[in-house]
């Protein structure tokens, strides 16, 4: 295991919040966009995280104590970034609007401001988190070499 190895983990873990924060960004920036590519209104984006490198269950021999390796993994990665098919849109009447149907309804987005919040503020501790992190192994390494003056 390298020096870096617990700078390395929480800076793959930086790096997926802070895209996450992105596409919540985007998904807030888009709550009223009743158009877009394929013509039809936008769909809410979601970020799907995966372990890097190992798999559980080399993840629960470390954590049994009967692990070769020692490593307790290798950080997060980005694997997609999915669209939610699975809620409907928000149907609302305006026949004058441009972008009605035969009836007179307009399809909106199906993002929930009050959703995207509550995972922004998520995202945003769990980056916030991840510098806590970081600083203290860069205050660990920074002493370890004070001690070989």
């Amino acid at each position: 295991m390298s020096v870096f190895h617990s700078m390395n983990t929480t800076a793959s873990a930086l790096t997926a919040q802070r895209l996450r924060m992105d596409v919540i960004s985007s998904n807030m920036a888009n709550v009223d966009s009743t158009r877009a590519a394929g013509g039809e209104a936008y769909r809410r984006k979601m970020v799907v995280l995966e372990p890097k490198g190992s798999q559980f269950s080399s993840f629960l021999k470390t954590a049994m104590g009967t692990s070769r390796t020692g490593s307790a993994g290798d950080g997060v990665k980005v694997s997609r970034i999915v669209e939610d098919r699975e809620t409907p849109y928000k149907m609302v009447y305006d026949p004058e609007h441009p972008d009605a149907n035969q009836e007179g309804y307009v399809a909106y987005p199906n993002v929930d401001p009050l959703r995207e919040m509550v995972d922004l503020v998520s995202a945003t501790r769990s980056y916030e988190a991840n510098v806590t992190v970081f600083n203290a192994s860069k205050g660990m390494l920074m002493k370890a070499l004070e001690i070989g003056k």
